[in-house]
């Protein structure tokens, strides 16, 4: 089990020397490209085969929350055409190996965990020889019930840069080149193993600090989102719903086989920008005072002024009964007396009757008719009402009359100038990060979801020709979440053909995109989403043939 010297490497050929310490280089150059997890564990593995020209292999992994494991990853042998775990997908049944038992004591009888306890290179030359005392039942076992006999083994432990033992790297049955019988490792096998396994110990520690790394800052986001969600209970869940509706729709456009569409994919690299694009979409929400985002009533601040109006109203019936009583007292007959009690009655339905139109007025609608909006005016000027302090005033405030005649929903234009602003502080906060190449674009995703094609939208005024076709999915996954999620406090949802019906004239008003408008209702990305994420009274049957400006092709 001693380390073999430089000196041992003049036992190789030169030339096949050469050979070997080139696709030594190969090796790690392809381990440092190597991205996906499963993918670079096999790739360790299958190179140091080949590289030692071992006929079998097992690669362990020592997980950081529980280092006196160690599991096993991968498993090859060619002979037997045994592949398991990796992106093979058949999952590996066997047992961890303990580097201690119970009582804390090592377990220097299995040759994986003495590899790790010692921090040394073991070299077998045949294990059915009993040498060093290792337990080889396992093995042996193996070799019952599947025919093989396990012989050489050469098992090195996998240190990382910082001196941490990761995992263990053991290879079985080495074969000579020229005859194929299983031989001993060779002390160049075991040298350029080591290199490797150093190599790949690197490798996979820089690609799960990579992985921790995106996992912390997807960690941040969901953060970011949940304090949104605790700042308004109203729309905490458009910054969930969002990303969920974009990716469906971007599945969709990636899917599509004709149409101006057809030529745009999305590699996994892509999908993962867009993804983390649509959920920092609204991060700029984190700002926005709540008031004002979850004001549900026009006269909604911290709380809603209508009460406020309701006590005058009862201030002016107050005043209007004083001035009844007064005149019954100095009336001369019953006749008067009458005439006086019917005047207060009428004054009383009619101080009634204008209470309960501005309660009406206070509730945000699509639309309201000039003549309410006169009406709010009138109203607000017809009665008087003294303060605690002998000031006789209007009944409402011009700041009242200014939001109960808001012309849609619930917001002053001052609030809708605050809500929008939301988006140009999101652009700014994502444009100060440092991001890394492959999320360069996030900002412009993220930033342009309330833009619009024909140029009238915000917070930039672009074109459809300026935005991504990125930015574009998110447009329209931001405004059908919005149509028919049901906890906004201003709005109930509408129902999948209502949300439809004003989508597709949104489509032909120059809003949204109409190409991935055409894709969105054409693969049924509103069904899929309603699926998930809609209340099923609003499901309702939709008749495509009945949307604006969907042509079915």
């Amino acid at each position: 089990m001693d380390h073999p010297t430089s000196a041992d490497l003049t036992e190789e050929p030169t030339g096949d020397l050469i050979r070997r310490l080139a696709e030594l280089s190969e090796i790690g150059i392809a381990l440092s490209q190597e991205k996906d997890i499963d993918r670079l564990l096999e790739t360790i593995l299958t190179a140091a085969m080949k590289l030692t020209h071992a006929d079998g292999g097992t690669l362990y992994r020592r997980p950081a929350a529980s280092p006196d494991l160690l599991n096993f990853e991968i498993v090859r042998t060619h002979s037997l055409r045994l592949a398991l775990g990796g992106t093979t997908g058949v999952k590996i049944t066997f047992e961890p190996v303990r580097l201690r038992d119970e009582a804390g004591k090592e377990n220097t009888s299995m040759v994986a965990a003495y590899a790790v306890l010692k921090d040394r290179t073991v070299a077998i030359a045949d294990a059915y020889r009993g040498e060093e005392g290792f337990d080889f039942s396992g093995t042996k076992a193996f070799d019952q019930r599947t025919g093989y006999r396990s012989q050489s083994f050469l098992t090195v432990p996998m240190k990382n840069h910082e001196g941490d033992i990761i995992g263990v790297l053991q290879l079985i049955n080495a074969q000579d080149r020229a005859t194929g019988a299983i031989v001993a490792f060779s002390a160049t096998d075991q040298r350029l193993a080591e290199s490797l396994a150093s190599q790949a110990a690197v490798a996979l520690t820089n690609r799960m600090l990579m992985l921790q790394l995106e996992n912390l800052f997807e960690s941040f986001v969901t953060l970011i989102n949940h304090a949104i969600d605790d700042k308004s209970a109203y729309t905490g869940g458009h910054c969930q719903r969002v990303p969920e509706l974009t990716m469906l729709l971007a599945d969709a456009v990636d899917r599509a086989k004709s149409g101006p569409l057809a030529d745009w994919h999305l590699t996994e690299p892509d999908r993962h920008e867009l993804r983390i694009a649509a959920l920092l979409h609204d991060c700029g929400k984190i700002t926005t005072p709540v008031h004002v985002v979850d004001k549900g009533t026009k006269l909604q601040t911290i709380c809603d002024r209508i009460d406020l109006v309701d006590t005058r109203f009862e201030i002016v019936k107050r005043d209007a009964e004083i001035k009844a009583l007064r005149a019954r007292a100095q009336a001369a007959t019953e006749v008067e007396v009458a005439a006086i009690e019917e005047e207060f009655h009428q004054r009383l339905r009619a101080i009634e009757t204008d209470r309960r139109f501005i309660h009406a007025c206070n509730v945000g609608g699509e639309t309201m008719k000039t003549t309410d909006r006169d009406r709010v005016h009138a109203v607000g000027k017809k009665y008087r009402w003294k303060t605690a302090h002998g000031e006789e005033i209007d009944l409402l405030t011009a700041d009242e009359i200014e939001n109960l005649t808001i012309y849609s929903g619930t917001l002053t234009a001052a609030e809708r100038r605050i809500i929008n602003r939301h988006i140009d502080v999101t652009i700014t906060m994502l444009e100060s990060l440092p991001w890394p190449r492959h999320l360069q674009r996030v900002p412009e995703f993220a930033g342009g979801h309330h833009e619009r094609m024909d140029g009238k939208g915000y917070p930039r005024g672009l074109t459809r020709d300026e935005m991504s076709v990125q930015a574009r999915i998110m447009g329209i996954a931001d405004i059908f979440e919005a149509l028919t999620a049901r906890d906004r406090p201003y709005k109930r949802g509408k129902t999948l053909t209502e949300s439809l019906l004003i989508l597709g004239q949104m489509r032909l008003n120059g809003h949204i995109d109409p190409d991935l408008f055409d894709i969105f209702v054409r693969e049924r990305v509103y069904e899929r989403y309603a699926q998930q994420f809609m209340a099923p009274d609003l499901i309702d049957a939709v008749d495509v043939t009945q949307i604006p400006g969907y042509s079915g092709d």
